[in-house]
């Protein structure tokens, strides 16, 4: 069981790895409200199920986080991965405020002990995922 299809539409997709422990989003297209609660909400229920300690965020084509999806996150979302969250590989959005937006995110899981490390493409980043134990 290599790599699972959660979800998948035009605006976003959803992938499990449980043989390596990893979670993977992909954002097509700007993702909020709804779309983006339900992204996070199936990623933290795989997270779970397969015990996967990895992440991997393909922000490249999203915009900036809207502060109500970020709270909500951080209410609904964080503390069901917190725990046994320990590796974030992270695409950043294109766009300069996309790329701002993140910062906080970036500096609040890395001070509670999530390594984060940026990339450029997703190729590059499961690779990285891939080799962690």
């Amino acid at each position: 069981m290599d790599k699972i299809v959660l979800l998948e539409n035009e605006n976003v997709a959803l992938y499990c790895y449980p043989n390596d422990g990893i979670v993977h989003h992909v954002i097509y297209k700007f993702c909020f409200g709804e779309t983006f609660r339900t992204l996070l909400t199936k990623g933290a229920d795989a997270f779970i199920q397969y015990k996967c300690t990895k992440w991997l965020s393909d922000d490249k084509s999203n915009s900036v986080l809207r502060q109500e999806d970020v709270e909500w996150g951080q209410k609904n979302w964080e503390g069901r991965i917190i725990n046994n969250w320990k590796y974030w590989a992270l695409i950043v959005p294109d766009k300069v405020v996309g790329k701002m937006s993140m910062k906080p995110l970036i500096d609040r899981y890395a001070s509670l002990g999530v390594e984060v490390k940026l990339f450029e493409n997703s190729d590059e980043a499961l690779k990285w995922l891939k080799s962690l134990k």
